[in-house]
This record gives structure tokens, sequence and C-alpha cells, in this order.
């Protein structure tokens, strides 16, 4: 991509509803899949934002509805975020002030390394790559802000 927009407030450039595509490769097995869906940023009572996400995920040509809900809260320094699972298990940290972040999740033998690029206003980019025993993964998503 090359170029990076900075980001000065994550949370108030991720509030709203984004369009979402997802791939996902499976490098051991060759095999891909796709999601496609909404996610929606709404407001948390004590602050920070609710991030729910819903849609089709097709693997192996079967389409199944998929979701999954996270939460965004305030991170330790201004305009970051502090991403928790509905539980409150910590994931990993989001700082967009340079337009980009590498994130990492250690879960059971398996290591996330997460990567986001904010391309503009309008859009921005994950990508997921799992390692570990049983997994070997790339999720490309894609967001491109709605309405």
């Amino acid at each position: 991509m090359g170029e990076f927009w900075p980001v000065p407030d994550v949370l108030t450039y991720l509030a709203g509803s984004w369009r979402v595509e997802r791939s996902v490769r499976d490098l051991a097995s060759g095999e891909e899949g796709e999601f496609s869906g909404t996610t929606v940023f709404g407001p948390l009572d004590e602050g920070g934002l609710l991030h729910h996400e819903s849609g089709t995920f097709v693997w192996r040509e079967v389409p199944r509805p998929a979701e999954r809900t996270l939460r965004f809260l305030p991170g330790s320094s201004p305009g970051t975020a502090d991403v928790r699972f509905t539980d409150g298990r910590f994931f990993h940290d989001l700082d967009l002030t340079s337009g980009q972040h590498i994130a990492g999740h250690p879960c059971s033998a398996d290591l996330y390394r997460g990567e986001f690029t904010v391309r503009d206003e309008e859009r921005w980019r994950t990508v997921w790559r799992v390692r570990g025993p049983a997994k070997d993964l790339v999720l490309t998503t894609d967001y491109a802000r709605e309405g």
C-alpha cells in the first residue's frame, strides 16, 4: 500500500457502520473462504465502542451465518484503544496515530499477528497471520465506511 493515513483518535475514526469483505486462506491445504457483512462500532455506556460484526461466511462452498463481538476501550495513551473479547480478556492494543499498527495475540499454541493499515477516512484493512500446530492461515479484511 505504501501510503498510510494517520488517525489521531482510533475510537472516533471507527465509530459507525462499515462494509466488510474478508478472505480466509488456509496455507496448509490451499483452501480459501470468504466473509461478507457489516461491522458496527456503537457507543458503550462506560466509554469506548462495542464492535459487532455479522454476515455470511462461505467455506468449502457452504454459506453459514457468522458474527462476533469485541469491545474497543480507551487505551493507555490518547487516541489508542485496548481491544477486548466480550468476556473482558485482552485481545490486542490498537494505535493508528501513524496510520499503521502491528499487534500480536497468543491463543493457546497459536500466534496471531495482525497488521492494521488505514488508507483514508473511508477505508482501512487488517491482515491477520495465524500460525500454530493446527493453523496456518491468512485473513485479509477490507473495511469501507457505509453511509
